[in-house]
């Protein structure tokens, strides 16, 4: 193998292994499948284009059509010309799934499943970096930049997975950047002959082909050693320094830290951002049930995780320190002894289908037992897995407060702590201004934070006409809340967003917490939570009571007696608010179903209510068989018209190659060089004819091909010099020998056309060699053949008489 392939196969297998950092984001990993054979494709392209040899900058653009030409063979065949030409539609498709994609990557948990969207972008990706890595690292021979897109695929893994990507993930990568400098490396000391690796080996040392072969193993050892301290150093270096949590190595496995308490932080995760493919479900499914001693469970919400941190675009939580469980856990925050409260417990059971590493528990929970690696973040006073735990299966008991504050309590509270009000009333400059005044307008004449609260909650609930609707587009970016508060049509996330939102700008300490309404009641006394019980609800934070459950979707939940209209204000409003309906009597009409969980999105439980896709798929694509055939005879039939054209560029590639630099050498380069010559005048139309000495060849082909005087010049000193290997005793080497054929070349070229010059590339008449060629092969081979079965059948001939005169002496 050439070092230009050996490289070639290097940056491929890199690339791969980077990609690999991709595999643990989405289920199931098919799509890698794709991706290599896709990937080996363009590989091979790149290889037959370099082998032409085109120019550097052609040859990435035709391994960027081929790329485009098999991208649009997966993904989008039925909207191209033929099935893989590309056209406007193909372009239209690639837009439809690129986005879809993308809203897929927003609301899907890690591993989301493999749409349709994300395979393209995936796949697409994948192509892409590669592409760039084989264009640096071979096309233009700097390997070392190449570890840029490499670095950036393995930056998008682990960015989506908030580190989860992992650190084999990284060794993986980096090995394979490391195997990608190591063949560069080896190629260009190469170039430069033998490379002694210092001290001789001892005599009858048993040596492996690296040594004895290449001489390349100083090279090697070195590249081995600064590979090894680099990823030393990588890993190393942040376990010392005190303002990291840990290196590469940390043992978290998960969001949940290391485990060995008292330590860690929990990632920023995104569990509800948009459950527009989940609100429809055609049936609903049991993810939790349990059994409490509470008087009433209309108002039991099953609290999973709160989003704390609003950047313009959408709510999430913010990363922070996590500890070991405390037993019992803290006072809730701001919770005065005067406010009322009763503590009850709950015995849960997660079903086995679902399984995602925050617990669900009623808030604000005073004590939880469970099995497990389970960890606790105080500031949202929730419980997250640790190192790979989940719910699945799990069941566990948790004892919390039910409070239940008065209205005159919530109106009286003092201002929250300073450091509380800073970080949670933040605000983006991108939030449109719309926002704020609509609060402004909405909460007018409220004497209190609380009465705003009220009055914000009424607005959305009752008295600012919103509909509850689960087939509104959830949107995203900073004018989704304005484009809410136009339409006044959405669902839980809308609602909850939105109050959240415009009670901050009234500076109202404000978050979402996220998790399911009570559920069913069942006959044998216990509760029943479905995907249909998901939800999504602002609580807001008052000194005195601490955070403090809003109900502001219309048909959702229950309105905490709390919230009701009766208390003294200065506020002239209508102080009836219609009847709220619980999650006891679940509704069967699609506009009126809940949502789904984005963790139970990842075991398979919703992806059926997904709105497909324009144009359809779904499922993963064609067969492999099918796209590695089809991808060959993309290949063949790009191939098969310029085979005369490759032939002819490889045949003088190697007739003006270097060669040996012996004196014996010197008359194999000579004549190749003159039969180049004749061969490239054959093709300008000047048949070569074996009858004539080189000093008439050369006047003929000057005369006929009208050269100027310098390529004249040219072919006059390689016929001289044919002629002295030919005829001199002692023939002595000539120096600028394919200079001089490229100048002849220049020459022909320069008098004829355009049309003349790419028949000339394209159909070169001397390629009638190849089929001399075969044909003397044919004839060889035949008459070997022929005088081999000559030879048996002589031996045979002369061991047929003896054998019949032994039998006839045997019967006398």
């Amino acid at each position: 193998m050439s070092g230009r392939a050996r490289l070639a196969v290097c940056a491929t297998a890199a690339t791969l292994m980077a990609s690999g950092s991709l595999l643990p984001l989405v289920d199931p990993a098919t799509w890698f499948l794709q991706a290599i054979i896709l990937l080996v494709l363009q590989s091979g392209v790149g290889a037959l284009a370099r082998r032409v040899p085109l120019a550097r900058p052609l040859t990435v653009a035709v391994q960027a059509l081929v790329s485009l030409l098999l991208l649009t063979l997966v993904f989008a065949r039925e909207q191209a010309l033929a099935g893989i030409v590309p056209g406007p539609d193909v372009f239209r498709r690639f837009g439809v799934l690129l986005e879809a994609g993308g809203n897929d990557v927003s609301q899907y948990m890690i591993p989301a499943p493999l749409s349709d969207g994300i395979r393209l972008m995936l796949v697409g990706g994948v192509l892409v970096i590669g592409l760039a890595v084989d264009a640096l690292a071979v096309t233009f021979r700097t390997a070392a930049p190449a570890g840029l897109p490499l670095l950036a695929l393995y930056s998008v893994a682990a960015g989506l997975s908030d580190g989860g990507a992992g650190w084999l993930w990284f060794l993986l990568a980096a090995a394979g950047y490391l195997l990608l400098l190591l063949a560069e490396g080896r190629d260009r000391l190469s170039q430069w002959g033998r490379v002694f690796g210092g001290a001789p080996r001892a005599p009858g040392r048993v040596t492996g082909g690296l040594e004895s072969d290449s001489g390349a193993l100083a090279p090697v050892r070195t590249g081995r050693r600064i590979g090894a301290v680099a990823l030393g150093i990588a890993l190393v270096v942040p376990l010392a320094l005190p303002a990291l949590d840990g290196g590469l190595l940390d043992g978290s496995g998960g969001p949940g830290g290391d485990g060995s308490g008292g330590g860690g932080t929990i990632s920023a995760v995104n569990p509800l951002v948009a459950l527009q493919d989940s609100l429809n479900q055609p049936e609903d499914r049991e993810v939790l049930s349990y059994r409490t001693n509470a008087d009433a469970t209309d108002e039991l919400y099953l609290r999973i995780v709160s989003l704390d941190q609003f950047d313009g675009t959408t709510w999430k939580t913010t990363v922070r320190r996590i500890q070991d469980v405390p037993s019992p856990l803290p006072n809730p925050q701001g919770l005065r002894p005067d406010v009322r409260r009763t503590e009850i417990q709950t015995n849960l059971a997660a079903a086995d289908s679902y399984a995602q590493n925050w617990l669900p528990m009623p808030f604000p929970a005073s004590g939880v037992e469970i099995d497990g690696r389970w960890r606790y973040e105080p500031v949202g006073r929730a419980l997250v897995g640790d190192r790979g735990q989940t719910t699945r299966g799990a069941q566990y008991q948790v004892k919390s407060l039910v409070v239940e504050p008065t209205a005159e309590q919530l109106a009286a509270a003092p201002a929250p702590p300073d450091d509380l009000r800073r970080e949670f009333t933040k605000v983006p400059d991108s939030l449109p201004g719309m926002v704020a005044d609509r609060a402004r307008q909405v909460t007018r004449g409220a004497a209190n934070p609380y009465e705003q609260a009220v009055k914000l909650q009424d607005y959305f609930a009752s008295d600012g006409g919103f509909t509850y609707n689960t087939q509104v587009r959830a949107g995203s970016g900073p004018s989704a809340i304005e484009r809410f508060l136009k339409q006044k049509e959405g669902f839980c996330v809308h609602f909850s967003f939105a109050m959240a939102s415009m009670a901050r700008t009234l500076g109202i300490p404000a978050r979402v917490a996220v998790g399911f309404t009570p559920g069913t009641p069942q006959g044998d006394g216990s509760m029943s939570v479905g995907l249909r019980d998901a939800h999504a609800w602002p609580e807001l934070y008052f000194e005195g009571v601490g955070w403090t459950r809003f109900e502001p979707t219309p048909s959702r939940g229950t309105v905490p007696d709390y919230t009701r209209s009766d208390v003294p204000s200065g506020d002239t409003d209508d102080p009836d608010t219609p009847e709220p309906s619980t999650s006891s009597e679940p509704s069967t009409a699609p506009s009126t179903s809940d949502t789904c969980p984005p963790d139970m999105k990842k075991q398979g439980g919703c992806a059926s209510a997904a709105p497909a896709v324009a144009g359809g798929s779904g499922g993963d694509g064609p067969p492999v068989g099918m796209i590695v055939g089809i991808g060959l005879a993309v290949l063949l039939a790009l191939a098969v018209p310029l085979l005369p054209f490759l032939w002819r560029s490889r045949v003088r590639a190697v007739r003006l190659g270097s060669g040996g630099r012996a004196p014996a050498d010197a008359a194999a380069r000579t004549l190749a060089a003159w039969l180049e010559v004749t061969d490239t005048a054959w093709d300008h139309g000047i048949a070569p004819d074996e009858s004539q000495t080189p000093r008439k060849a050369a006047a003929r082909i000057v005369r006929v091909g009208q050269l100027t005087t310098g390529p004249a010049e040219a072919v006059h000193r390689l016929a001289a010099a044919v002629e002295q290997v030919l005829y001199a005793p002692h023939p002595q080497p000539t120096t600028g020998l394919a200079e001089d054929v490229r100048r002849v070349q220049e020459g022909l070229n320069a008098p004829v056309g355009r049309v003349t010059r790419l028949r000339v590339m394209l159909a070169p008449r001397s390629a009638a060699r190849v089929v001399w060629a075969v044909s003397d092969r044919w004839t060889a081979l035949g008459a070997r053949w022929r005088e081999r079965a000559a030879k048996r059948w002589s031996v045979l001939a002369r061991k047929l008489p003896r054998r019949a005169g032994q039998g006839a002496g045997q019967e006398s």
